[in-house]
């Protein structure tokens, strides 16, 4: 499923597929979650005695994590490119990298220094530039392998080595010119600068550095190609993977079964709680909840939820990273929105005649929050300083207009009550809270938010911009997964509201790229 489908189509076929993943009740009635063709995965739940795992099979489960993880994080993030880690030189791998490189080198000029020459590491270090180089040939490319491998022939410059015959110097800069030849444009000065080598040694290393770069360009040039396809068969994938470790890992559904049961409970409490002041009101079942209804629930928790201390769903661990980054960006909007909204209800006359003030205030305010989801950061101290450069703002626009400054109260009053912000049950933030979560409970509903985005409620607005990039992105991330990881929801609900066992195998329905 191409990704561009995810982002930009209007309302494409991916975004409201006919699987159990689609956000549409109709696509997650009561029936399909009871029929016997919901899902193929095992469930966790199952009555069978449970089955034990083996190295080998927790070591395949792993592969199939890390492959599954590195798939999506292609297929998904368009920036996604490998690159080299460089440890800084004070630190200790850098320290250690620098030790062991430096030993290493200075034997090998020791080698060469001697009468005659030793050979052996020199050779080696041949042979592995000579993989490295067939490494980065097409399968076509016949003659410039054959080339490769006739000039450097191991057998025979180890030959020559036993009559100090090996011209050392010649082979590097063959290396030197087809390393020109097989570059990427952006490494041709990189390969100009290793002719101005004169030591062989300090050549030799080099050739490696750029022999390192050009490795990286060639996984970064093959990840740009895979990924149109991956970005095909995204969902296809994603899920057969995922089937594979369920097999391998009975247990790989628990904490999304889990998640799923908060949110039956939750929902059951609050109806039971809406129904016990109704006459003659007998309380709901189970099978009377919406699946949908459940699933949206479950999600919108993953706005709120404590990544440093709850492990999330194992449905979701290929995006924890980009709901981790929203959760975030979330949370400093709600602060902003409280902000503006308690300097416009106490001090809302003073700012009618300062021009774009909200949009100024605004800008501050992420300014001072930089940061504020680390826990050094200290969310108060940041929040007086916001209403102090809010009060200062103000003063001094009031006596440009000719009108007294704020008074001391009114100042008080103000930075107060943007420092309450942080208080539990503090009534601004409640209210922005129930207004984000409305909003994006809207958006998650909409089955084509692209064409029209829900109206943003009251006390929002100056965040509007910033709620529908972030509301976007999460609605996105979530209908991908409805898509992929559907059938296993469906799964699960028949188990949990339907009391229905859970076959091991069973259809899936196709999904829809």
């Amino acid at each position: 499923m191409p990704l561009d489908d995810e982002q930009n189509s209007d309302c494409d076929s991916s975004r409201c597929s006919e699987s159990t993943a689609s956000s549409c009740d109709s696509e997650y009635s009561r029936q399909s979650f009871t029929s016997d063709s919901s899902s193929k995965s095992s469930s966790p739940a199952s009555t069978s005695p449970p089955k034990v795992v083996t190295f080998d099979e927790m070591m395949a489960a792993a592969r199939n994590i890390s492959n599954l993880t590195l798939a999506h994080e292609i297929a998904v993030n368009e920036n996604f490119h490998l690159q080299r880690i460089e440890h800084p030189q004070n630190s200790l791998p850098g320290r250690v990298r620098q030790i062991v490189h430096k030993a290493f080198w200075d034997r090998l000029e020791e080698d060469l220094n001697e009468d005659p020459p030793e050979y052996e590491h020199a050779i080696k270090l041949f042979e592995e530039i000579k993989e490295i180089l067939l490494s980065f040939l097409n399968p076509g490319a016949n003659r410039m392998r054959s080339q490769i491998c006739e000039v450097l022939d191991i057998d025979l410059i180890k030959q020559q080595a036993q009559h100090n015959a090996v011209d050392i110097l010649g082979l590097a800069n063959y290396v030197i010119s087809t390393m020109g030849k097989m570059c990427a444009p952006v490494r041709d000065n990189d390969v100009n600068q290793l002719k101005a080598t004169g030591n062989i040694v300090a050549l030799l290393r080099q050739i490696f550095h750029v022999l390192d770069l050009m490795t990286m360009d060639m996984v970064n040039f093959t990840i740009q190609n895979l990924r149109p396809h991956l970005q095909r068969n995204l969902v296809d994938y994603e899920r057969a993977k995922f089937q594979e470790i369920l097999e391998e890992t009975p247990s790989a559904l628990d904490l999304t079964m889990e998640w799923i049961r908060e949110s039956i409970q939750e929902e059951l409490s609050s109806v039971s709680c809406e129904t016990s002041s109704s006459s003659g009101a007998d309380g709901i079942s189970k099978p009377n909840l919406s699946p949908t209804l459940i699933l949206t629930n479950s999600y919108l928790k993953l706005l709120q939820w404590d990544y440093q201390k709850k492990t999330i769903p194992e449905t979701l661990v290929t995006d924890e990273g980009r709901l981790r980054e929203l959760s975030e960006k979330l949370n400093q909007l709600k602060i902003v929105a409280c902000i503006c909204l308690i300097t416009s209800n106490m001090v809302g006359a003073a700012i009618e005649g300062i021009p774009d003030f909200g949009d100024k205030q605004k800008r501050i305010s992420f300014v001072l929050l930089e940061g504020m989801n680390k826990k050094t950061f200290d969310l108060k101290e940041a929040l007086n300083a916001i209403g102090l450069q809010t009060c200062s703002e103000i003063s001094e626009s009031l006596t440009e207009r000719g009108f007294p400054p704020l008074n001391e109260e009114i100042r008080g009053n103000l930075v107060g009550q943007i420092c309450n912000i942080v208080e539990e049950d503090n009534p601004v933030s409640s209210l922005i809270d129930k207004r984000t979560h409305l909003y994006m409970r809207s958006l998650l509903a909409s089955p084509c938010f692209q064409k029209s985005m829900p109206t943003i409620p009251g006390g929002l607005a100056v965040i509007q911009t910033e709620m529908e990039s972030i509301g976007s992105q999460f609605a996105n991330i979530v209908n991908l997964n409805k898509q992929v990881y559907g059938p296993f929801y469906a799964n699960i609900f028949r188990k949990l509201l339907f009391s229905q066992p859970v076959t091991s195998t069973a259809e899936t329905e196709p999904s829809t790229n």
